[in-house]
């Protein structure tokens, strides 16, 4: 690979994705498998992608990935937020684009919520039985 690439850092649930953007054929390398391979549904290898489709740059970066932690829906959108990032980064002037209408720039806050004492899970709580 070229030593010159773009940097982001992507997190979704307890998923982070570390990205590496280098100017490439589009080839998506995630835990050195291609994606394809870890991502077996459509909407996730669109969510993947986005950024670049976004700004029509689809064939013109090679993506290597690193994640840890959650599952395949958090790393497909800590991955999105990470080549956002990476696109920042190789050029500024395309963060409006990547804003509006649904921005891939900011980290989604939404975490499990904890599972609370006396409960099932977070808020189920056990049958109730009146006699």
């Amino acid at each position: 690979m070229a030593d010159q690439y773009f940097y982001g850092t992507g997190r979704r649930k307890t998923a982070v994705a570390r990205v590496r953007l280098y100017p490439g054929n589009g080839a998506v390398v995630v835990n050195g498998k291609p994606f394809e391979e870890i991502f077996s549904r459509d909407t996730h290898r669109a969510e993947i992608l986005s950024p670049l489709t976004r700004l029509g740059r689809e064939g013109r970066f090679s993506a290597q990935i690193k994640c840890e932690g959650g599952g395949v829906s958090g790393w497909a959108g800590a991955i999105q937020m990470g080549i956002a990032r990476a696109l920042v980064a190789s050029d500024p002037s395309i963060k409006p684009a990547l804003k509006r209408p649904e921005n891939l720039l900011t980290r989604d806050p939404r975490m499990k919520e904890r599972k609370k004492a006396g409960l099932k899970r977070a808020r189920k709580a056990p049958q109730f039985t009146k006699r």
